[in-house]
């Protein structure tokens, strides 16, 4: 029989750093061929982009696949395994799959989904990875904006867990066979060990606590663990219960999408990142923007530039060249608690 396919199922909140981390994970992939399944939330798919976008052989646009209709913990059965059956059915299969949940997913209900028969003699869960965000968690929070977290949750018609933060991370961490704090470098060095030393308290033994800056990890450290967790769910098994099974259920549940409100604003190129950049930061600050994300296109660089802002805090890289005949413009998507004013925001970041 052939050998199974390792699969990596990356965890964490939102603005954590999973796409970063996994992004770092391709352009180092040392030869492996990778297929990602992308959980991302809404119709504008950006985080999928910024991952389509490495530019890189190991991740080619038709290995990059996203779930958008909600928590990927609540449709395993209509999304999740119809999408792994497709994978693990390419010829040739990819040689690892990796798969960033949104930041609401439980991870024990996924990894147990990796024992559903149409699967399970096909693919093994080499390992959890729950990205933490260290400067948040160090500071008493789980998330760096949990105003952005519950926008998050808001999108979601799917959602079947209303569960909170706290209990969330505790369950996170308790699946967890590598735990990664991300964004060390915000934090003090006796600021970083405590939290390590915490957080290796709070996790099963065995599992690794590891410090990173902009998710820079060796790929042989984040990929290639053999756990088989699939087969160790009572090791790792819910902190919390807090998620229904709906396999056989047609209850949905209803939630209040009048708290939050997302926007796109589209405008041309851009003269001087450095200068737009800090123009963001203000207009951020300036109409309490939760999550800003996009492409730019400037003036004179054939490169398209990803810009990623949680809250006022802002990430931008350039990405991959524009396609011949590809429109140059800027794009970007504004998420904010209702009464954001567009056109006051507009007028900001087209002036």
């Amino acid at each position: 029989m052939p050998a199974k396919i390792p699969a990596t199922v990356v965890t964490g909140f939102l603005g954590a750093g999973k796409t970063t981390l996994i992004r770092h994970m391709l352009q180092n992939a040392q030869g492996k061929r990778i297929a990602l399944i992308i959980n991302e939330f809404g119709d504008l798919g950006v985080d999928g982009e910024i991952l389509k976008g490495c530019g890189d052989e190991t991740c080619r646009e038709e290995d990059v696949v996203e779930l958008s209709n909600g928590c990927i913990c609540c449709t395993v059965a209509d999304d999740f395994i119809p999408t792994m059956e497709m994978l693990l059915a390419r010829d040739p299969a990819p040689d690892h799959i990796v798969i960033e949940t949104s930041g609401l997913a439980l991870p024990q209900p996924l990894v147990r989904a990796f024992n559903w028969p149409q699967i399970s003699t096909k693919v093994t869960v080499d390992g959890v990875v729950t990205v933490v965000d260290g400067k948040a968690v160090s500071e008493g929070r789980f998330a760096h904006n949990v105003a952005a977290v519950d926008a998050q949750r808001a999108q979601d018609e799917n959602l079947d867990h209303e569960t909170p933060l706290s209990e969330l991370f505790d369950d996170q961490i308790a699946c967890a066979d590598l735990i990664v704090v991300n964004k060390s470098d915000l934090l003090g060095e006796d600021e970083a060990s405590k939290l390590v030393d915490r957080l290796q308290a709070a996790s099963r033994d065995g599992v690794q606590v590891v410090k990173a800056k902009m998710g820079a990890l060796p790929v042989d450290v984040l990929l290639g663990q053999g756990i088989g967790a699939e087969d160790d769910l009572e090791d790792r098994h819910e902190v919390h219960h807090h998620h229904h099974d709906h396999e056989n259920d047609d209850h949905h549940h209803e939630h209040d999408h009048d708290e939050f409100q997302s926007f796109v604003i589209e405008r041309g190129e851009i003269t001087d990142p450095a200068a737009f950049a800090e123009q963001l930061v203000e207009v951020i600050k300036a109409h309490d923007i939760l999550r800003l994300k996009g492409f730019a296109a400037i003036t004179g660089k054939p490169m398209r530039l990803t810009i990623q802002a949680v809250g006022p805090r802002i990430e931008t890289y350039f990405d991959r060249p524009f396609k011949s005949g590809e429109l140059r413009s800027t794009r970007l998507v504004v998420i904010g608690q209702a009464g954001l004013d567009q056109t006051a925001i507009q007028k900001a970041l087209i002036d």
